[in-house]
């Protein structure tokens, strides 16, 4: 499967604000919520892909992007059937890994990202939804924290 866009991570100190904001204005119904991490992570979703709310609760890598940034676009995260294989791919391109393993995610993922160093300034993260039901990969029925 060629790569797909999959999630837009946000990183805010008030994800259940942020969640009920996106879901009035964009219609995008929160579809899966877990804490994991350190973390609130809420999945709202669209016709082709998710926005994913980051809230932390502890200090960690979303509390210092919100301490040194302020809220807003933390990652771009893209799709694929084989993590490993992606970042075989972008070691041979020659990009910095900060994963270079494929590691637990969110919502039952497998996940690694690009420093963004080497991506234009965006941090990149590769997402394999395997395991999950429905056509996109994700189990839509995982609303169950809402």
């Amino acid at each position: 499967m060629p790569l797909a866009f999959d999630h837009l991570g946000i990183a805010t100190d008030d994800g259940a604000d942020l969640a009920a904001t996106f879901e009035a204005v964009f219609d995008a119904p929160l579809v899966h919520e877990e804490r994991f991490d350190g973390m609130v992570v809420r999945f709202l979703e669209l016709e082709s892909g998710y926005f994913e709310v980051l809230e932390p609760e502890e200090s960690g890598p979303i509390a210092r992007f919100i301490d040194r940034h302020g809220p807003g676009i933390h990652h771009v995260a893209l799709r694929t059937d084989d993590v490993a294989t992606e970042l075989a791919r972008a070691r041979e391109a020659g990009l910095d890994l900060i994963d270079e393993e494929p590691r637990p995610g969110a919502w039952g993922h497998e996940v690694a990202f690009l420093h963004p160093k080497s991506t234009g300034g965006v941090l990149v993260e590769y997402v394999e939804v395997g395991g999950h039901d429905g056509d996109d990969g994700h189990d839509d029925d995982s609303a169950d924290a809402r």
